[in-house]
C-alpha cells in the first residue's frame, strides 16, 4: 500500500475573504502567501501547513454546522496545556468565542470558531499520548502494537479491534 505522509492543507469556503483572512493572520498568526482573487492561501510558517480560504461564487451563507455531513471540526496541534492557556488568554483578549480548556485522557482541548462559525480545536496531547505519537513517528509499529498502546491509554472497551 502507498504511504500516507500527513496533512498538507485544508480549504474552507467562507462568506467574507477579508474577515476570514484577518482572523487566520491576526488571531492565529498565519501568513497570507497567495491571493488569487476568489481565494487566499494562509500558511503557518513554522510547519508549512496551509489553509485556503475560498469565496465560492455560488456560495450559500447559511453558516457552518457540524451536524451536517462533512467537516465536524479541524484539530490544530499545540505542544502543552500551558500553551492552551496562552491561546485561551489570547482569544479572550481578541473576543474570540471559545470553550473552556477540557482535560481528557488523550490530552487537553480548546475549542473555538472562526468568523463563519467553522469549528476549530487546539489539542495538546497528554504525556502518554505524546510518547505514543512519537513512537509511531520514529518506529514502524504493527497494527497490533498500535491497538495495544490504545488499550493501555483508554481501556479495551474503547478500542476498535477486529476492524481494518
Amino acid at each position: 500500500m502507498p504511504a500516507f505522509s500527513g496533512i498538507n492543507h485544508v480549504a474552507f469556503s467562507v462568506t467574507d475573504l477579508d474577515v476570514s483572512e484577518r482572523f487566520y493572520t491576526d488571531v492565529l498568526g498565519f501568513l497570507t502567501v497567495l491571493d488569487t482573487g476568489p481565494a487566499r492561501v494562509c500558511m503557518d510558517t513554522g510547519t508549512g501547513f496551509t489553509i485556503a480560504l475560498i469565496k465560492q461564487p455560488q456560495g450559500r451563507s447559511g453558516g457552518f454546522d457540524a451536524a451536517n455531513t462533512g467537516l465536524d471540526h479541524l484539530g490544530l496541534a499545540a505542544d502543552s496545556r500551558e500553551e492552551l492557556v496562552e491561546w485561551q488568554q489570547r482569544f479572550e483578549e481578541l473576543g474570540v468565542q471559545h470553550s473552556p480548556i477540557q482535560d481528557m485522557p488523550l490530552g487537553h482541548h480548546l475549542n473555538f470558531r472562526d468568523p463563519d462559525g467553522i469549528a476549530l480545536e487546539l489539542q495538546a496531547p497528554s504525556e502518554m499520548y505524546a510518547a505514543a505519537l512519537d513512537r509511531m513517528r520514529t518506529q514502524r509499529l504493527s497494527k497490533e502494537e498500535v491497538l495495544a498502546a490504545a488499550e493501555q491509554m483508554l481501556g479495551s472497551e474503547m478500542v476498535a479491534r477486529g476492524r481494518g
